[in-house]
């Protein structure tokens, strides 16, 4: 990937021992690193992460975007801990902490790293509930088992929460006449870092909106700060065309490509809108293809092998992911966050009036990003169609924005599968096959190693959750 090369070997030239003897250093090889190689790597590996691995490969099965033909076990909630990607996130944390404490750094990148840091931080609490937090990266300090923060605290400390951590983000990066390098996703401009701390901010504040009453600091946010105004804010890393960082997907054997269908419930959900967006997300059947007769099919959600053969289905007739997922290697971005959701969100606290602003404005101008950013044409007719206009029904009107924002969300991390939680909007069934007793699972297990290594911590985080288990809900969600 873009700069991991060179964050890595200069990684390892960290390393370099004190103990080798005058002659075996190396003059012409620095002994540090700058922090814009650090900043580099975690922005890469983060959204790549991210976007492919917990987007493509797992959530949009979640979320429904992706029914599976055999392999893939998470389709029928076979979740398992998902361990390698907390230990990714932690890894990053890490990193995070060195490039705010390495030699050549500055208050902006100590901001622009609290800034990922708190995204990070929300991927493990969203996906796991309590998870060590204020102590989490204390190993470097030599202590190997944390305690875990309750989600609550992680949100909403108001010195070390979440929230808290990203309002002071942004003031730091208002004031600072320091600068950066490094940063491949907005090319090292501040302004654009405090549009994405303040978007994230009305991110979360939707996120625990069950959970407070208050909401005069998110009006605040809308009416006095800056926030993404268009696609051109969007907080994504494009793949590239060449190696080393194109689209894992376009580099993947054909039968993982083939796994990921096109699924009945966003085939139903595009089918009722009329919706053009089809063409770029999937693909006609093949069968339908070949028939004369181009068609989007989709399969249902949670079936095993032996049901899908049982029943007769013609995989051939069933619908994979457009070209831009496949066939192009830099047919979509690795991405943290879209102007489009920002969007959707204004729309839903409107409607439900934790602020100010008209409803409408918000919904069709998310539309409008969305349709923008997969470069689909928006048809004239489109906010006048009764299943896409809003009509004043504060119920009606909040499963529309919230369904074309889920739909926004395809393909970015477990971003959809939270709302979907938080909503329970759209209502996704789960399928015939699945394997946790017809319910739609709300977290992954703790790591293993979270049992071996920190087991005093493990087992209360576990007891206080209610269990460890995928059935047991975090703060936010009335747990």
């Amino acid at each position: 990937m873009k700069n991991i090369g060179i964050a890595i070997m200069a990684l390892l030239m960290i390393a370099c021992t004190d103990n080798f003897d005058e002659i075996n250093e190396n003059p012409n090889l620095p002994e540090t690193v700058g922090p814009q190689f650090l900043l580099s790597n975690i922005i890469s590996v983060s959204a790549d992460r991210n976007t492919y691995e917990q987007g493509f490969r797992l959530a949009n099965y979640l979320a429904q975007f992706s029914a599976s033909v055999e392999f893939e076990r998470i389709d029928r909630y076979e979740m398992g801990s998902n361990s390698e990607y907390w230990s990714t996130i932690f890894r990053l944390l890490s990193d995070i902490r060195s490039m705010q404490e390495i030699e050549g750094t500055n208050e902006a990148y100590i901001a622009v790293g609290n800034i990922m840091r708190s995204y990070l931080f929300s991927q493990l609490t969203d996906m796991y509930g309590d998870v060590p937090y204020t102590e989490a990266i204390n190993a470097l300090d030599g202590n190997l088992s944390p305690a875990y923060d309750t989600q609550e605290s992680i949100y909403m400390d108001t010195e070390t929460g979440i929230l808290a951590v990203l309002a002071s983000s942004v003031e730091t990066l208002k004031s600072t006449n320091f600068s950066i390098q490094g940063d491949m996703m907005f090319n090292n401009d501040l302004d654009q870092w405090i549009k994405f701390a303040n978007s994230l901010r009305v991110r979360y504040y939707l996120r625990v909106s069950n959970k407070i009453t208050d909401f005069s600091a998110l009006q605040s946010i809308v009416a006095n700060e800056d926030l993404m105004q268009s696609n051109v804010d969007n907080a994504v890393v494009p793949y590239l065309s060449s190696a080393p960082n194109q689209w894992p997907m376009s580099l993947a054997g054909l039968g993982l490509y083939q796994e990921h269908r096109m699924t009945q419930t966003v085939d139903s959900v595009l089918s009722l809108w009329n919706d053009p967006r089809v063409e770029v997300l999937y693909k006609p059947s093949e069968q339908s293809v070949q028939d004369g007769n181009p068609e989007y099919v989709g399969l249902l959600n949670g079936q095993s092998r032996e049901t899908i053969a049982d029943k007769g289905i013609n995989l051939s007739n069933i619908s994979l992911f457009g070209s831009i997922f496949r066939d192009v290697p830099d047919g979509v971005d690795a991405q943290f966050m879209q102007y489009a959701e920002l969007q959707f969100a204004l729309a839903e606290a409107s409607i439900k009036g934790f602020i100010s602003g008209n409803a409408t404005t918000y919904y069709e101008e998310g539309i409008r990003a969305c349709f923008d950013y997969w470069g689909a044409a928006l048809p004239a007719d489109y906010f006048s169609r009764p299943s896409i206009t809003l009509t004043g029904n504060s119920e009606e009107d909040l499963v529309k924005i919230m369904t074309q924002k889920w739909l926004s969300l395809i393909n970015n991390g477990h971003e959809a599968w939270f709302n979907v939680r938080r909503t329970g909007i759209p209502k996704l069934q789960p399928g015939p096959d699945n394997l946790n007793g017809g319910r739609y699972p709300v977290r992954y297990l703790y790591p293993e190693s979270e049992q071996a290594t920190n087991a005093e911590n493990f087992e209360e985080a576990a007891q206080r959750i209610g269990g460890n288990t995928i059935n047991s809900k975090g703060w936010w969600e009335g747990g």
